[in-house]
């Protein structure tokens, strides 16, 4: 087995330091080859020079590719064309990772079983969550505060898609199905993401099976800027403007767009509902809960009158022509 760990990373050189040296002291079998590429999206700051360092106190370990084109989506794509290895591991950069995390999560995908593996991604140190957040139950912001993604001790068959701070997939996967969408993803001011997501559930939607390792754990932090609720909001707003992205739209009705209904339904029932849930709420975390749920409608509404005006006298079709346009392919490039 050939692995490539794939990293991207933009201005975070000082956690990045301690992420690869995490990320070197990994043990994997003496049979096992793997190199970590570390694709660096248009820094400014030393992201270069400390990679640059690495290569050359661990000669065949790590490669340095710098990716100019900004966005997280383009970058992943330019690692996974330049990668050398059959499975592709993904992680990013602010993390620490446990030193059995790269041969757990790829020795899941020996046998054939699996197209792909999430990891387990647990919290780094302690949290006291503000009187507002739950880190619990179906109402917690755990996955968005620190991309938490703990599916229990056992191992099973995954029915929702990992997150890219910890997964691994067969090459062959991008080959059959593409890249990463360049539509999705975070992009300077924008928390528009789900690239990590859509490609699992794109691989799923195609038959194929992903699964969970929990003994692959990396351990992620809690940014400071992360815990005020106008983060939340502009992450569920964006989300809600990265499902609309990912749906994609059908043929007219009667002649006309689909989105013009769609655009309706969400302004007269959706938000409405979603606005009355949040009045009508007084515990405190359920009630913001309900506001971000409100925040994710009014993103929708958003994008759905944005792809309404761009598609303008084209056929209601070009949306999910534009979606898969959004798709670059891996072979012949």
């Amino acid at each position: 087995m050939k692995i490539t760990v794939i990293l991207c990373t933009y201005n975070r050189c000082q956690s990045l330091v301690q992420t690869l040296e995490d990320v070197a002291a990994s043990r994997l079998d003496d049979s096992v080859e793997w190199e970590v590429l570390v694709v660096d999206n248009n820094s400014t700051d030393r992201t270069r020079s400390v990679v640059e360092d690495l290569c050359c106190r661990c000669p065949g370990r790590f490669r340095y590719l710098f990716e100019p084109q900004q966005g997280k989506s383009y970058a992943l794509n330019a690692g996974v064309r330049e990668a050398r290895g059959d499975v592709l591991a993904f992680v990013d950069d602010d993390v620490t990772v446990e030193p059995t995390w790269l041969q757990n999560l790829t020795g899941a995908l020996d046998g054939g079983k699996w197209a792909g593996v999430g990891g387990r991604t647990l919290l780094a140190g302690t949290f006291s969550p503000p009187e507002w957040m739950t880190m619990e139950g179906s109402d917690n912001h755990g996955d968005i505060l620190a991309a938490l993604f703990d599916l229990g001790p056992g191992p099973c068959e995954l029915n929702r898609p990992p997150y890219g701070t910890n997964m691994a997939f067969r090459r062959e996967m991008f080959e059959k199905h593409g890249l990463f969408r360049t539509d999705l993803g975070p992009q300077p001011g924008s928390e528009i993401r789900s690239e990590d997501t859509e490609f699992g559930r794109r691989l799923m939607a195609a038959g194929e099976k992903l699964g969970y390792e929990p003994s692959a754990i990396v351990y992620h932090p809690v940014h400071e800027n992360r815990v005020q609720k106008s983060f939340f909001l502009r992450w569920h707003f964006d989300f809600g403007r990265a499902m609309v992205r990912e749906w994609g739209s059908g043929p007219n009705i009667l002649g006309i767009s689909r989105r013009c209904f769609t655009f309706f339904k969400f302004l007269g029932t959706l938000l409405p509902r979603a606005i009355l849930r949040w009045v009508i709420t007084l515990h405190p975390q359920r009630r913001f809960f309900r506001k971000c749920q409100v925040w994710t409608a009014v993103g929708q509404i958003v994008e759905i009158r944005r792809q309404w005006q761009n598609a303008g006298g084209r056929s209601s079709c070009s949306t999910r022509g534009q979606a898969k346009a959004a798709v670059p392919k891996l072979t012949g490039l």
